[in-house]
């Protein structure tokens, strides 16, 4: 069950303020939210798919410490990434409105993801903890709960948090958790 948790926890905390939950907001005020919510889930279930599978071949093929340790890096490296935040433009994100928005929203939500910080995060969790199951239900939900919130609650949010303090509050818990990684790690060789 750690594994559940710990997979939703850095995936959902990866994802505020994220481009591409950016992109749900602004496909949510284009398209029913039923719509946007849809898409969002089935491109989180075949991205998240893809990540854990990449991230629980990655930990096969490697000894538990260098992976571990990788991982708390790579937390380390996700936090610095968060502090620089996302500098994606507009012109940047895919548009596909020939394809209804259902096709729409699937398509570029999955492409926005390969290779994003959240992906990442999947893969660094699942080659850590070595149950695909758990990760992957856990990352797909924290996935989908975080763009659910920016479906239901994004204007609101925004308008009491500013995105500096989710940014430095995302970034300090990712910093620390790469840390308290590496310590175990090496404490338990």
């Amino acid at each position: 069950m750690k594994e559940f948790w710990a997979a939703l926890f850095f995936v959902f905390m990866a994802e505020m303020g994220d481009k591409t939950q950016l992109m749900t907001l602004g496909f949510s005020a284009k398209y029913k939210a039923l719509t946007v919510f849809i898409g969002v889930c089935i491109a989180t279930l075949l991205i998240n798919l893809i990540s854990v599978g990449l991230g629980e071949g990655v930990g096969e093929l490697f000894p538990k410490f260098w992976v571990n340790l990788v991982a708390g890096v790579a937390f380390i490296a996700f936090g610095i990434w968060t502090l620089r935040g996302d500098h994606s433009k507009e012109e940047e994100k895919p548009h596909f409105g020939k394809h209804g928005p259902l096709m729409t929203v699937i398509i570029a939500f999955f492409l926005a993801e390969l290779g994003d910080k959240t992906m990442l995060t999947a893969i660094a969790v699942a080659s850590r903890y070595h149950n695909f199951m758990a990760v992957w239900v856990g990352s797909t939900v924290g996935l989908v709960a975080s763009n659910a919130l920016a479906i239901v609650a994004g204007k609101a949010v925004g308008d009491r948090l500013s995105a500096k303090s989710v940014q430095l509050g995302v970034a300090v818990i990712y910093i620390v958790s790469g840390c308290l990684a590496i310590g175990d790690t090496l404490l338990h060789r």
